[in-house]
């Protein structure tokens, strides 16, 4: 009876796992949902930015601008999204195999706890460590991104790149490395958005001060929506991921129950048997 009595409580322990990631996979599912409204919510800003920049850009010839600057690539500013918790598959784990290999002239600028850890351990050059929340406030992204920016200003680092969890599907996130500074080109950039720039508004527009002094207050805005965009993707990724690995886990422990449920029939069955025997030979040994 010991063994049924072992049975009974690992049964009971795999259920109560079983409830648990039900539970996390409810909740990842719900907070995918509203990563993935927050990333459509922001298309209408797009396209309003593509009527303003697409004109005002095609206007300009020989714009200078410090997000436009070449340079010579010695200094590397890479901006690593991860996840601040843990129980997400392979999620971190793929995306920090696209790191480059260690090198005194990158310099990490980490978001999310996981890809802090990771920088820090494996001795490469951590410029500084944010957090996110999953509501994914604006003024967080900003602070975010401005610092990245100050570095390239000051000539600290030479271009800008983000690593972060592309969200393609529910079953599917690419690690991607995406430059972000400097931009090749205006209408580079607003490819990289996804913003037809032949597709805007024909009217005659005017713009004060000046087109110039419009589209160097624009190309900030680009850049901040850009990484913005990119962050809501990995949010979305990493919801997606945990919901999936808490999914396989909810199955695999309800096939454990069954097995064990299975073991302990046939175990519970031995032992009536047994004891039926063990009755019998006593009878017959009285008889």
């Amino acid at each position: 009876m010991a063994n049924l009595r072992d049975i009974r409580r690992r049964i009971k322990s795999v259920k109560n796992t079983a409830q648990i990631t039900r539970a996390m996979q409810l909740v990842a599912a719900s907070k995918m949902k509203k990563a993935q409204d927050a990333a459509l919510a922001g298309r209408p800003y797009a396209h309003l930015m593509a009527k303003v920049l697409g004109p005002v850009a095609g206007r300009i010839v020989d714009f200078e601008h410090p997000f436009l600057e070449e340079r010579t690539t010695a200094t590397r500013g890479i901006i690593v999204v991860s996840t601040d918790k843990g129980l997400c598959g392979g999620l971190n784990s793929n995306l920090f195999r696209e790191i480059p290999a260690k090198d005194e002239s990158v310099k990490y600028i980490t978001v999310g706890r996981k890809a802090s850890q990771y920088i820090s351990r494996s001795g490469r050059g951590l410029a500084a460590d944010f957090t996110i929340s999953d509501s994914i406030h604006f003024m967080e992204v900003k602070a975010v991104i401005k610092f990245a920016i100050d570095l390239f200003i000051n000539n600290e680092i030479d271009s800008v790149e983000i690593l972060y969890s592309s969200f393609v599907n529910t079953l599917r996130q690419d690690s991607r490395l995406v430059p972000l500074l400097p931009l090749t080109s205006i209408e580079d950039a607003l490819q990289e958005l996804g913003i037809d720039s032949t597709n805007t508004d024909d009217r005659e527009m005017n713009y004060e001060p000046s087109a110039e002094a419009v589209l160097k207050e624009l190309l900030p805005l680009y850049v901040r929506r850009q990484f913005f965009s990119m962050v809501q993707g990995a949010k979305a990724s990493e919801h997606s991921a945990r919901m999936v690995a808490m999914k396989s886990a909810t199955d695999n422990a309800n096939n454990l129950i069954d097995s064990l449920t299975l073991d302990y029939n046939k175990a519970r069955q031995a032992a009536i048997t047994q004891e039926i025997l063990e009755i019998a030979a006593a009878t017959a040994s009285n008889g």
